[in-house]
């Protein structure tokens, strides 16, 4: 099992709060990979302008450094900020590394005029072919997102190690939505990309549980020949490639993602009020139907944050809050920590045909059913 803690609040917070709350479940996970990701980005020292996408990742040494410098030069890319962190490698347990990066650019002039989904894909492309350029060389050049206003950090080693390392208290970076992972090494090498969350064009999720049926998802979405769905060094990143083809591919609404991965039973859908459709829709994704148990959390460019868990139910999750912040975490200690001034009777745990939501607004939760209808006029 791993661990997982989100916050998500109106007015920007230090990513070590969700750091602390992690401590509060520290017996689920074993110190072989720390995941952050931020989202709604502020700088101490850099008044940010969310246009600018976000470069973050890791240079092993100067010659990586150097030639992530001049990849994006020559691609016509315009270094707007570079972020330095306050290192305390007397923290360190891991790899010394050269240089830790979060680095906002402004787009090439060609772009100025570009739809979002040609900016997206320009994005995307070259934040793969940076991470290419890592494989290339021996693994000296991570790269986890290249995205407006999203930054990540990927670590080996405890919550709070990697972020006295990185000062990450100090205040320097705050965000509007912070996910974390603690994993728990159970199938694969120690490797950074296997660090949840996982992140594709502006979406990203990340899992507590097992997915059996990593392979045949896998394969189906390496068959959609989209240059994105690659990778997979974690069973989980699918959940991520499976929410942006329901989002960006399919353009279905954020509800349909739980009828893709865990379909009601045919007897169910006989009487659902959209049940042709959902008929239709879970035979033409049914590779894409998981196997548990998981709990899946992930956000949305527009923040919204959201939980589902898988029909064996077998890894909690729970959500509270009051309007204007909430958490959702592994552990009811976890949420504790991330908001102690909550109403905890209000606290939420979702069954098997449930999809919390919390919208951008943050106002309260919203608990979607599986039994309920979604719009229609979205799925046309």
């Amino acid at each position: 099992m791993c661990r997982l803690a989100l916050k998500t609040a109106i007015d920007p917070f230090s990513p070590f709060e969700v750091l602390e709350a992690m401590e509060a479940m520290q017996e689920g996970y074993d110190g072989s990979g720390l995941g952050l990701l931020l989202r709604g980005m502020e700088f101490e020292d850099f008044k940010y302008n969310p246009r600018f996408p976000i470069l973050s990742g890791i240079a092993e040494n100067d010659k990586s450094w150097r030639r992530l410098d001049n990849f994006m030069e020559e691609r016509g890319y315009e270094l707007k900020y570079d972020h330095k962190f306050s290192m305390k490698r007397k923290f360190m347990e891991g790899k010394d590394r050269y240089r830790y990066f979060v680095r906002a650019y402004r787009m090439p002039e060609r772009f100025s005029e570009a739809s979002k989904e040609e900016r997206e894909m320009e994005l995307l492309l070259t934040r793969l072919a940076l991470r290419q350029d890592g494989d290339r060389h021996n693994g000296d050049l991570s790269v986890f997102s290249f995205y407006p206003d999203v930054a990540m950090i990927k670590e080996v080693g405890w919550p709070l190690q990697v972020g006295n390392t990185l000062s990450l208290h100090d205040g320097q970076i705050k965000s509007r939505v912070c996910m974390a992972q603690g994993r728990q090494n159970t199938n694969y090498g120690i490797n950074l990309y296997a660090c949840h969350p996982f992140f594709i064009q502006g979406v990203a999720t990340m899992t507590n549980g097992e997915n059996t049926a990593f392979v045949p998802i896998r394969d189906w979405l390496l068959g959609r020949n989209f240059p994105g769905y690659i990778g997979y060094q974690s069973d989980s990143e699918v959940f991520t490639h499976i929410l942006h083809y329901t989002l960006k591919k399919l353009k279905l609404p954020l509800e349909t993602y739980k009828h893709i991965i865990t379909p009601l039973s045919p007897a169910e859908l006989d009487t659902h009020p959209q049940g042709d459709f959902l008929k239709g829709l879970r035979n033409v994704c049914r590779r894409l139907i998981i196997d548990g148990p998981n709990a899946v959390i992930g956000t949305l460019p527009d923040e919204t944050c959201l939980l589902v868990m898988d029909q064996k139910k077998l890894r909690p999750a729970t959500v509270g809050g009051r309007e204007g912040v909430w958490a959702i975490a592994s552990e009811m200690c976890g949420v504790d920590a991330m908001i102690p001034d909550r109403n905890p009777d209000l606290d939420f745990q979702p069954m098997r045909e449930h999809t919390v939501i919390i919208p951008p607004e943050r106002k309260e939760l919203k608990i979607w059913s599986q039994y309920d209808q979604f719009p229609l006029s979205l799925a046309a």
